[in-house]
């Protein structure tokens, strides 16, 4: 049969559809391991955990009460991008709880996307919800979990990470109050992805 005759396969040419990541943010005791772990089950995505990618180190510093650099933060948030971004270009999505307090962290996570342009908010791969808590409940929070011995991060480092924490409005950032249940934080949080989901592709129509 001649070359010009043969059927050419399509499957394996169609543009590979990438993944997506959602990353709930928040200071420590705001939720961000059971609404994310949740989350993860009702929509099927795996869930990644950013305390399991701090060094020793940082988690030694951290369980002393003392502050975590921007110097000390870089090696770990490049540690996420790189890992988050080998889910979305292998078309796998994944949700990652992880504070991500400043807008220059925001957007090293954001660099996982190969496509990703800066400023570009909306079409990024990456997506942020906020779970936000009055300082008097996280602290509480802080403290029965320091008590049961189930984390490093002392209630001592609350203000300082309260103190990072800057938001800007044109980022687009989901914001939930954190006080809720969490079912209904991940009842909140599916509901506004399928809305902006839907607006977003009217937009492009």
């Amino acid at each position: 049969m001649p070359s010009s005759d043969r059927e050419v396969p399509t499957l394996d040419m169609a543009p590979k559809k990438k993944g997506e990541v959602i990353v709930i943010m928040g200071v420590s005791g705001a939720g961000k391991t059971t609404v994310g772990q949740m989350l993860g089950k009702e929509m099927k995505y795996k869930y990644l955990d950013a305390d399991d990618f701090h060094s020793e180190s940082n988690k030694e510093k951290m369980g002393k009460g003392i502050p975590l650099t921007d110097e000390d933060r870089m090696p770990w948030l490049e540690s996420l991008r790189d890992a988050t971004k080998e889910h979305i270009v292998n078309g796998n999505s994944v949700i990652l709880g992880c504070s991500a307090l400043k807008k220059q962290y925001r957007e090293t996570l954001r660099s996982s996307d190969p496509d990703y342009k800066l400023g570009s908010y909306e079409t990024s791969a990456v997506s942020f919800v906020l779970l936000e808590a009055p300082a008097e409940v996280l602290s509480v929070r802080l403290k029965k979990r320091a008590a049961e011995g189930t984390h490093y991060m002392p209630a001592s480092l609350l203000q300082s990470q309260l103190d990072l924490l800057k938001i800007d409005e044109s980022e687009g950032i989901l914001r939930v109050d954190a006080t809720l249940s969490p079912q209904s934080i991940v009842k909140t949080i599916i509901i506004s992805i399928f809305q902006f989901q839907d607006s977003f592709h009217s937009s492009q129509c």
